[in-house]
This record gives structure tokens, sequence and C-alpha cells, in this order.
């Protein structure tokens, strides 16, 4: 075992221990996506309380928050006209044009279909708040930040590789200093093999349906939101949940930069907890 890097020998108990960090370990799979949710609708409540519209930076994944969402706020009759939903990113073709809403892996597509083609419309916030990075102009996410007063919560979760949303790390070889990768902005760029690779079990394993780029809302945007909150839900996340909070803060693990936010939280499954298989053999 002592080929393995301490990290992966943190037990569940240890999770986010000596890290400003706070850790929260859920149940099964369900149990995540209702907690994601029932904490997005805090968000806009608390917002709401403040007098003040939400601004949000969501994904579409890792669970299945937004039909819980939405019935949440049907059932409840929670206003959100006012609020402002910015998703993380799309996937582009080869040209950098949005994928159709119909593709199967439009995230465009899921969001309206799961969630804003289920909220009623007197309730919902309205099409020009239905935020995605743009790939002809993605500086126009910092510019609609700037307007709201910064972002109230980024929620996301973690990649393969460490990546939040698609920032994805530095090519093998290239150095990137943690201050350079904090300041990346929303932009286009070319998805690596792992992530091409994780994402292409959603497709029955075909790595060929997997686009090749994409458009994401940077680290700076991430990062600058007042409050932090990512989810772990695959079980292969087990291992890259303990890198991102007792490996290195560094750009090869973007995900590990949540532990220099001043409010991070991440919440994870209860068998994202307990340590990789390879450590019980």
């Amino acid at each position: 075992m002592s080929e393995l890097p301490d990290y992966l020998k943190v037990t569940a108990a240890d999770l986010g221990r000596d890290t400003p960090v706070k850790v929260r370990i859920l149940g099964d799979m369900a149990s995540v996506g209702q907690d994601m949710a029932k904490a997005l609708l805090r968000e806009i409540l608390d917002a709401q309380a403040a007098r003040r519209n939400a601004t949000l930076i969501v994904p579409v994944g890792p669970v299945d928050q937004f039909p819980i969402l939405a019935q949440m706020i049907n059932e409840q009759r929670i206003d959100c006209r006012d609020v402002i939903v910015i998703n993380m990113d799309e996937y582009l073709t080869d040209d950098d044009r949005y994928v159709p809403a119909d593709h199967p892996l439009s995230f465009r597509g899921y969001m309206d279909r799961l969630f804003y083609d289920r909220l009623d419309p007197a309730l919902a916030p309205p099409p020009e708040q239905r935020v995605f990075p743009d790939p002809q102009h993605p500086e126009r996410i910092a510019s609609l930040i700037a307007d709201r007063g910064g972002v109230d919560a980024c929620f996301g979760g973690i990649g393969i590789n460490g990546h939040i949303a698609f920032n994805e790390p530095p090519e093998p070889g290239v150095t990137v200093s943690v201050e350079e990768f904090a300041a990346l902005p929303t932009r286009v760029l070319s998805l690596t093999r792992e992530t091409r690779t994780i994402n292409s079990v959603t497709v029955g394993g075909e790595l060929a349906v997997i686009p090749r780029r994409a458009v994401t809302v940077g680290m700076q945007e991430c990062l600058g939101a007042r409050r932090l909150r990512l989810y772990c839900n695959r079980p292969w996340q087990s291992a890259v949940a303990r890198r991102v909070l007792h490996g290195p803060i560094t750009a090869a693990c973007p995900a590990s930069l949540m532990r220099l936010h001043a409010d991070a939280v991440l919440s994870v499954a209860e068998y994202v907890a307990q340590p990789p298989n390879i450590m019980l053999r």
C-alpha cells in the first residue's frame, strides 16, 4: 500500500479534517438529489427574505435535482420570476456552436425538459433569465454577474480529473499556477480524454457520441460566488473527493481550489465517503 497516495487512505470519518471545507455525508443517490434541490430552494428563499433577487450558477449533474426543485416551487408557490439561473456549461459542435437542443446530451434541452417546462409559467424565470454561457460571447457571463452584484451560490459536481464545470486541468507537461488557474474566465475549450471517457458512460460507453468541445463558466466566476456547494454521488468519486480534500491544492485538480474558498461545502453520498475499493483488498 505504500505506493498509494496518502489521501486515498483517508477514512470517511476524517474526510475534510484539517481543511476549511465542510463535508456532509448524505445517504443514497436519491437523498443527494433531494438535498441539492432543497439547498437551491433555500438560496432563492433566503435572497427573497433579504429583499434581493437570487443569482445562481448551477450544473445539470451530478444528480436529478431539477425535477424535484420544480415540484417544490410549484407546490409552495415560490415566485422565481426574478431569479437568474446560470448554467455552468454546455457541449459544442466542432465549429464551437451549441449542440442542438434536441441532441441527447444537450444541457439546454435537459433544463427545458426536466425543469423549466415543469414549472408553472406564472412562477418560472423568464427565458432571458435562463442563461447559458455563449460560446460567441463568453465575456457576457462576467458582465451579467457584475450587474447582479455577484453570485449567491455556485453549485456543481466534480469530474474524474477534478474539474469543476468544464474547467479542465492543464494537459500533462503544462504548468499553470494556482493563481493563474483561479483567474480563468468563462471560455470555450477542448474536453480532455478523461472527461469524454467518463461522460460516455451516460451513453452506454460510446465515446464517439461525446462532443470534443464545450463552453464553461470560468473558475473565476465559480470561486467568486459567495457560497460554493459541490456534490458527489458517483461511486468513482470516492478517490477524486479525497484528492480534492487531502491532496495538493493545484491546477492539476481544479476542485482542490475549493479549499481556498471562504464558504465551501462538499456533500457526498455515503458510498462516496467510503475509501476506494482498492484499499479493502
